[in-house]
């Protein structure tokens, strides 16, 4: 039997966007905005209780599922959701999200806050910040395209 670990992280990553909190919140909830910067969603409902999947990978390769369950959601404000990233039938993490979007002086602040359990080494924390700035510098490219 392979030896079973947990390894337990908290990040946060805080962007500054030059846009409204009203466009950034948008980003996040409208599923046509949010697939210009993040994976398209197979399934898409944005309300509390509601769920966001999508699988994908490379091209001949393991394919991942991600899939959200939004537990909190203030417009323009906060958005809270707790998701499980799966490589197949592997379980690699599950995952608390926090995304709070504050009115700055030149846009909006965003501060993304997640605590993760990862599992087996399937997946590590220092990977997992790294690909969550990708998708906030993305994020925020799209922002200044708008």
């Amino acid at each position: 039997m392979n030896e079973r670990s947990v390894k337990y992280s908290t990040f946060v990553i805080e962007k500054k966007y030059s846009a409204s909190p009203e466009r950034v919140f948008s980003a996040w909830s409208d599923p046509s905005a949010k697939a210009r910067w993040y994976p398209k969603a197979d399934e898409f409902d944005f309300r509390v209780g509601g769920r966001e999947i999508n699988h994908g990978g490379q091209p001949n390769g393991p394919i991942y599922t991600f899939d959200a369950c939004y537990q909190e959601i203030v417009q323009d404000n906060r958005i809270v959701y707790t998701y499980t990233l799966d490589q197949g039938e592997i379980r690699m993490s599950v995952s608390l999200t926090i995304v709070e979007i504050k009115r700055s002086d030149n846009g909006t602040q965003l501060i993304y806050t997640e605590q993760g359990a990862f599992f087996d080494g399937h997946d590590l924390p220092e990977q997992r910040e790294h690909g969550t700035k990708f998708m906030l510098n993305k994020l925020g490219l799209e922002l200044k395209n708008e």
